[in-house]
Formats: C-alpha cells, sequence, structure tokens
C-alpha cells in the first residue's frame, strides 16, 4: 500500500472541482485513508484474504460508493439550506469523494505487494493487481523507518505526489490561461 501520508494527495484533484466546497477537502483526505482501517483486521485475527480482510471489502468500489455519499451528506449537513438542495443527486461533490475514495484501492492495485484488491467485494472476494506495478508497498510498523521505508517514499514521490501534484495544478494554469 501507499503510505498513509500519500493517499491524501489525492485530493488536490480538488482543483478540477471548483464547484465543491473547501469543506470537503479533509472530508475527501479521510475518504482516500480509511479502506486502511481494515488493518485493524490483523489484531482481531482475520486473515489478509477473508472478505474483512487486509485490501477486501474496505478496499471495494462499494464501500468507495458509500463513502462518497456519506461524506457529501456530511459536507452538505455543514452547508446552508439552499446547498444541501444542490447535493441532492448527482452533484461534483459526491463525485470528488468518490474520486478520493476510490483512489485508495486504485493506487493500492499499483503496489508491488500484497495479495491484491477486492474490487468487486462483496460480490467477490477475488483479489486484482494491475500489470504494471510501479509503486513500492509500504512496511508497516517501525520497518517504515527504515531504509526500505525510504525508498517507499521515493516512489511514492515520482509515482503519486509528482503526477497528482501536476494534475492538480493543471486547472489552476488552465484558468489563468484563458482568463
Amino acid at each position: 500500500m501507499p503510505t498513509i501520508l500519500t493517499h491524501p494527495v489525492v485530493a488536490a484533484l480538488k482543483t478540477w472541482f471548483p464547484r465543491v466546497p473547501r469543506r470537503a477537502i479533509p472530508i475527501g483526505m479521510i475518504a482516500t485513508v480509511l479502506p486502511d482501517a481494515d488493518v485493524v483486521a490483523f489484531k482481531v485475527g482475520i486473515p489478509y484474504a477473508h472478505t474483512f480482510g487486509h485490501r477486501g471489502f474496505s478496499h471495494s468500489i462499494v464501500f468507495a460508493l458509500i463513502v462518497a455519499a456519506l461524506g457529501t451528506l456530511i459536507v452538505g449537513r455543514a452547508a446552508s439550506p439552499p446547498f444541501r438542495r444542490r447535493l441532492a443527486g448527482s452533484s461534483p461533490t459526491f463525485l470528488f469523494l468518490l474520486l478520493c475514495a476510490v483512489s485508495h484501492p486504485l493506487l493500492d492495485a499499483l503496489t508491488n505487494g500484497g495479495l491484491g484488491v477486492a474490487f468487486f467485494s462483496p460480490f467477490s472476494n477475488e483479489r486484482y493487481f494491475f500489470p504494471w506495478r510501479p509503486i513500492r508497498v509500504s512496511p508497516i510498523g517501525p520497518r517504515f523507518f527504515s531504509d526500505s521505508g525510504v525508498a517507499t517514499l521515493k516512489s511514492e514521490l515520482a509515482w503519486v505526489w509528482l503526477p497528482f501534484a501536476t494534475l492538480g495544478a493543471l486547472p489552476l494554469l488552465l484558468r489563468r490561461l484563458f482568463r
């Protein structure tokens, strides 16, 4: 998995959603890391390959849809009543939060370790990786502070931070150019 420091970088894509309120950014950042709450499964004896094990249901498209819907409601509750009405149905806030939530399993499927990602859980527990896997899997626990952890951060800088920062800056540059 990419590190907990890297997943939230996806929220930089908020620039592609100018109508989404800024208060959605922290919700989006939480949505990017929430799937890894499943590491608790290790502590309670749920095996990695189980539906509710690491990279199981919490890394699925269904989970991302649930997180995006709940996040949209949270953002809407913090807004004024007219804005709440605009959040109904397919809203830019929902799409932004869905992008944030689904980015986690997509990035995990680009790593070089683990058992894969159960994108289609709860309907199937089959695990998938993408054929191209350039991101080093993050060491868990104290091993994160080793040479392996530094190598992981370098990998994430090249394959996640730089591309997402560039994608996030692009709409800002285009808006300036075409003003």
